[in-house]
């Protein structure tokens, strides 16, 4: 997974890069093959942002947080993320297991079922 950090009126530190990286490894077992993720790290009016953006071959998904810590922004934004790969992973299991199912019908009396019988079709059958 490709990597990319941006710092907006914040001090880049090398503290912070392991922590995003070790954030984005958590993530990477949702993925597979070529994904990158862009994360974008800023202070506005005290409170501090953190945003990331997951690109993939046929997704894209985006979180941000924010708080009065940058770790605790970080972490809330992988939470968010991880709950949206959960629910899309749900709807894909129960896709799979929806379209799989076969279709019956339920009738409410047995009285249907034989108004329907149609005897001229079961003339050989005595």
């Amino acid at each position: 997974m490709e990597i990319k950090i941006s710092f907006k009126h914040l001090e880049h530190t090398e503290a912070l890069d392991e922590r995003i990286k070790e954030k984005t490894q958590k993530l990477e077992k949702w993925f597979e093959g070529m994904t990158s993720s862009h994360w974008t790290c800023s202070v506005e009016k005290g409170d501090h942002i953190a945003e990331v953006k997951i690109v993939g071959p046929h997704f894209d998904y985006h979180a941000s947080a924010k708080s009065d810590s940058l770790y605790k922004c970080l972490d809330l934004a992988v939470a968010k993320l991880e709950k949206q790969l959960g629910k899309k992973k749900d709807k894909w299991k129960n896709h799979i297991h929806h379209k799989h199912e076969e279709k019956t019908e339920f009738v409410d009396s047995p009285e249907v079922l034989f108004d329907e019988h149609d005897e001229d079709k079961f003339d050989d059958v005595q």
